[in-house]
């Protein structure tokens, strides 16, 4: 095993309206090196989807039930959530 595995942060990523359309599926798991902020997970998303780009600057960030910036970094077990404008009446 390399060592970038064994120090790899496993998150939870919960999906929401246009990015689980896109994946077809409520949650993924994925792993990520230390020190990476959550902005890198929308990142990854989009580097798989590409028809995600035009949610890039309009999602928030959530990290175990609370409000995260952008650059709040990674911990191991979080669980990210990509919060997309919500419209509604």
């Amino acid at each position: 095993m390399s060592e970038s595995a064994i120090h790899a942060i496993a998150v939870t990523i919960k999906l929401f309206a246009a990015y689980q359309d896109a994946y077809g599926v409520t949650e993924l798991h994925r792993e990520f090196p230390p020190q990476t902020p959550v902005s890198a997970v929308l990142d990854c998303l989009i580097a798989e989807h590409p028809e995600l780009k035009p949610w890039r600057d309009i999602t928030r960030f959530g990290i175990d039930l609370q409000f995260a910036g952008p650059d709040t970094i990674l911990q191991q077990g979080n669980e990210v959530v990509l919060i997309p404008p919500v419209s509604g009446g």
